[in-house]
């Protein structure tokens, strides 16, 4: 009964995927560097896994860690404002949402508030753990940053509630724009990588990542992904979104700045031969600190969604075990608990 509800989804999706690629909303734009007129790509070395190689993942697992169904977040004072001009409050809300602020500013990053990162409310990856901040605890948000489309990233229902409780600014990669529109919201600015958006003397840069993007199965590579570097109060903070390692690390440091904090993802790394191209490990992130001559680094997109093979808290041990490697001081690289808070003066 199991195989023949897994094959019924199957044809489903690839009746979907079959409808969906005479749509004519996917992105049309001038030929560049990561962008060859239809598909967008990876400019660096990237090997694309198929579905295939997706099968092979999935029966080749002997088994796979288990995590537990709940944890609760440890206590975290209540969300505030920010009073002092040079200040900048950061908190880690979970997976990959961070809520940035400064003096009459604030800023979401890939905010999902929703149970299940997944296109259907009954399957998918559910959360081990609560939002850090309950979404009705939320200051007034001026711009959310979307680094690209996967659900986990990309959550249409909890940015709904972000247009309709705050009317923000969406920023998000080529190709996204329409996606979000047919959802009501009305601020949304497109960017490609290395473009600029400037709001209250904040400027936001669109910098490039090694990943991928899709929403079904016929949407590969048809919007782009990135990363974020943030100027604010003085201070420049990069938002690694997801990605795989590679040299655009240096890149970004030599064309844009060297990070003041640099949030970088840990999680869902394994197994390496799947997941190396398209998210960092551990090891990668500390390496990634390095090229970026970051100040101070925190991690994230661990602990919350499975998402990969790697065990609930095996990220943030192997994390503390390629620091002590590298001989990097525990302070230049937190891990900051759910709710919890750093600032930078």
């Amino acid at each position: 009964m199991k195989w023949i509800l897994l094959l019924l989804v199957i044809l489903i999706l690839f009746i979907y995927a079959y409808a969906s690629s005479f749509n004519s909303d996917y992105y049309r734009g001038p030929i560049s560097d990561h962008f060859d007129g239809k598909l967008f790509y990876n400019p660096v070395p990237y090997h694309q896994k198929s579905w295939l190689d997706v099968w092979r993942w999935r029966l080749s697992r002997h088994s796979r860690p288990e995590w537990p169904a709940h944890v609760d977040n440890l206590p975290h004072s209540p969300v505030t404002t920010v009073t002092k001009p040079d200040q900048i409050k950061v908190t880690f809300v979970n997976h990959s949402t961070v809520l940035i602020q400064s003096q009459n500013f604030n800023l979401l990053t890939d905010p999902i508030w929703s149970y299940r990162a997944s296109p259907f409310t009954s399957y998918g990856p559910a959360r081990a753990r609560d939002p850090g901040i309950p979404f009705a605890s939320l200051p007034p948000i001026d711009v959310v940053v979307i680094s690209h489309s996967h659900y986990d990233h990309l959550d249409i229902n909890t940015l709904i509630k972000l247009n309709n409780k705050f009317h923000p600014y969406f920023l998000v990669p080529l190709g996204d724009k329409t996606l979000l529109e047919k959802s009501g919201m009305q601020n949304v600015v497109e960017l490609d990588w290395w473009q600029e958006y400037k709001l209250k003397n904040v400027t936001i840069t669109f910098l490039p990542a090694k990943h991928w993007s899709a929403r079904g199965l016929s949407d590969r590579f048809r919007t782009l992904w990135g990363s974020y570097g943030m100027q604010i109060a003085g201070k420049n903070i990069y938002f690694a979104g997801d990605t795989g390692y590679s040299p655009q690390f240096i890149e970004i440091r030599k064309k844009w700045h060297t990070p003041d904090l640099a949030i970088l993802p840990i999680g869902a790394y394994l197994p390496r031969w799947f997941m190396q191209d398209n998210h960092l490990s551990p090891a990668d992130a500390v390496q990634v600190h390095l090229d970026l001559h970051a100040k101070q680094s925190f991690p994230i997109h661990y602990g919350t969604f499975q998402l990969g093979d790697d065990a609930f808290d095996q990220p943030t041990k192997e994390l503390k075990l390629a620091l002590t490697e590298r001989a990097i001081p525990p302070n230049h690289f937190i891990i900051l608990p759910e709710g919890q808070s750093i600032f930078l003066k």
